[in-house]
């Protein structure tokens, strides 16, 4: 299917996204583009973990994932995140569904390193007829980030990387992380659109920095495939462009060089 833009709501940006961030993405619909949303829930997890007295533990960037650590994410993402999301999007008018990744075979995965991480994967293969049927339908999949496996079970899976994953396999033309920032500041004014080799120099000369700088690698690392484009963008809903999706800043896939 054409015109497929994948939107990734990170945990922490999910309680600030206000309803002119949903109604963007109805615009987006009414304007022919197919959005599917993946996203996280740290900050909840983390919440519902603690009053658990669960034990948790990041290892290289990775939530360590144990049985009884899988149980609050699954009952986080699945229930109070992923329903708040889509109820959220059918006030605005755009009808949305949501699935855990580890249904309808949407998401399968391998584990990363069980002994490092625990239940932690790395999606191998994305059900892409079952979202095609959802986006035929006119619906938004909403996807909690829980993949199966044969051996295991099911495995915890980073939004990002999941959100990558189905870009690449949807061959969306876009891929958009809704985060806390507007985008990529230069001198204190928006950058709209980067071509990769001009944020490479941007890392290097610390104009990107902090927290940004995971961000935009992540971006870096999507623009494979069919993805021309990945968009980093404020969930605020006030960065909005005149047709009322989401303006931030926008990488752009570098053109290959004649020869090359």
């Amino acid at each position: 299917m054409e015109h497929v833009v994948v939107i990734k709501c990170g945990g922490s940006t999910l309680t600030k996204l206000t309803s002119e961030f949903f109604e963007g993405i109805a615009a987006m619909k009414k304007k022919g583009r197919h959005p599917i949303i993946v996203h996280g829930g740290g900050p909840a997890i983390n919440r519902a973990l603690e009053e658990g007295e669960v034990e948790t533990e990041f290892v290289d960037g990775l939530r360590k994932t144990t049985a009884e650590v899988l149980h609050a994410v699954e009952t986080v993402l699945t229930g109070e995140v992923n329903t708040t999301l889509v109820s959220s999007l059918n006030k605005a008018g755009a009808p949305a569904s949501g699935f855990s990744g580890a249904k309808h075979h949407l998401l399968k995965a391998s584990p990363i390193d069980i002994e490092k991480l625990g239940l932690v994967g790395e999606v191998d293969k994305v059900n892409t007829e079952f979202l095609e049927e959802q986006l035929q339908q006119g619906i938004i999949p909403v996807i909690a980030p829980i993949a199966e496996n044969d051996e295991h079970g099911r495995l915890n899976v980073n939004a990002d990387t999941a959100a990558s994953a189905v870009a690449q396999a949807a061959e969306a033309e876009e891929l958009v992380f809704v985060t806390d920032v507007d985008g990529i500041l230069k001198d204190g004014r928006l950058e709209e659109k980067l071509t990769s080799s001009v944020i490479n120099q941007y890392m290097g000369s610390g104009v990107i920095y902090g927290g940004m700088i995971p961000k935009v690698k992540a971006a870096l690392n999507s623009l494979t495939g069919n993805i021309q484009k990945v968009t980093i963008a404020n969930g605020n809903g006030k960065n909005k462009k005149t047709d009322g999706t989401l303006k931030g800043t926008s990488i752009i896939k570098e053109k290959a060089s004649a020869g090359s």
